[in-house]
């Protein structure tokens, strides 16, 4: 039997390939600009929106726009149809998941408060990018990760601020653990969502509308995406060399709390992964929809993670580093997981399952 690895390679643009190098390469210049640039600082500092320096808002909003720009908001009725896997990804998305990084957030990070918050944050962030990727390459149902996508992206934007409360000021306070609450403002949470997550959301809503009405989906999906596509990278590549270059002193100071904060992430990535892939086929969905629901529920939305952790705690923040090192290590492990994801399913769903093998080069977030 051949080996798919291969083809998953292939598959993958030649930037979303090496993203991951392409992440360290602006740390890396960030870096550098931190130490070379005298007054960087202040010069982030003087125009603002917000609490959030003006070029920063700019790069996390151009990073947000063209992911959701991408999502097929008119295919949420048929998918929501499906109750055994609507019910299972919400339970997986806003129940566990985030109870899931509570927890490993606290093992892993209890002498790092900021950095734990941060993790909690990026917990509370669910997917709505790169899962569109990933589904595609590990052949699962392309309209009902579209769907999950869109749904994620409404909650998020109603509900995020209100468990950003829960867990970071009212669980730690049942358990008896040391809350948030002296750096935490609800409302700031809110506004960094709403605008950070809704006016992008309202945006790539609005130009898939109009375009598709004027154009048509053909035109929009092969024409216009491949143009929005690439920019979702500059964003979030400009927002990772201004955070790392106002970082700088504190990340070379402190190397190890970097990994520091990887090992949950990676431990998250694979618990959620395995456990939604087997909690799913203990549902009775076959393999197209079990793999989308462990990929949408393993993923986290890290732009939004990023935005919400500088517009609430500031850009130098040990939060926002923490968002930071997240698409570093989801990247190389999701991949990973698409291969497992392949090689399981002639041992877990045997039968044949009627799946739509995706062209992936039209979906991921970084790209038309």
């Amino acid at each position: 039997m051949t080996s798919p690895a291969p083809t998953v390679a292939k598959q993958l643009s030649f930037l979303d390939r090496y993203l991951p190098v392409w992440i360290l390469a602006a740390m890396a210049l960030g870096l550098a600009l931190g130490r070379l640039v005298p007054g960087l600082n202040s010069a982030l500092d003087a125009v603002k929106i917000g609490s959030v320096s003006l070029p920063i808002a700019l790069g996390l909003l151009v990073m947000m726009y063209p992911v959701l720009a991408k999502v097929r908001y008119d295919e949420t009725r048929r998918i929501t149809a499906d109750r055994r896997l609507m019910g299972l990804s919400l339970v997986l998305n806003w129940v566990l998941g985030p109870a899931l990084m509570f927890a490993l957030a606290w093992v892993f990070l209890p002498d790092l408060p900021a950095y734990r918050t941060g993790l909690i944050i990026v917990g509370l962030a669910r997917c709505i990018a790169m899962v569109l990727i990933w589904n595609d390459l590990a052949c699962g149902d392309r309209e009902a990760a579209a769907v999950l996508v869109a749904i994620n992206s409404v909650f998020q934007v109603l509900a995020f601020s209100a468990l950003g409360w829960f867990y970071l000021v009212v669980l730690p306070g049942w358990l008896g653990l040391p809350t948030a609450s002296a750096d935490f403002s609800f409302w700031a949470i809110f506004v960094s969502v709403l605008v950070f997550l809704g006016i992008p959301l309202a945006a790539g809503f609005l130009t898939r509308y109009v375009g598709e009405k004027t154009k048509g989906r053909r035109w929009y999906e092969s024409v216009l995406l491949p143009k929005l596509g690439p920019w979702a990278l500059v964003g979030l590549l400009f927002t990772i060399v201004l955070l790392f270059a106002l970082q700088g002193e504190t990340i070379t100071s402190r190397p190890f709390d970097v990994a520091r904060i990887a090992v949950p992430l990676v431990a998250y990535f694979a618990v959620m992964w395995t456990g939604s892939l087997f909690a799913s086929r203990a549902a009775g969905l076959d393999y197209a929809h079990a793999t989308t629901v462990a990929f949408t529920a393993a993923g986290n939305n890290f732009e939004l993670a990023i935005a919400v952790a500088i517009g609430t705690f500031g850009v130098t923040s040990g939060q926002a580093l923490a968002g930071v090192v997240g698409p570093l290590i989801e990247v190389p492990v999701l991949v990973a997981l698409v291969y497992v994801s392949l090689w399981l399913r002639p041992r877990l769903f045997p039968a044949p399952a009627a799946t739509q093998v995706a062209d992936p080069t039209a979906s991921g977030p970084y790209r038309g």
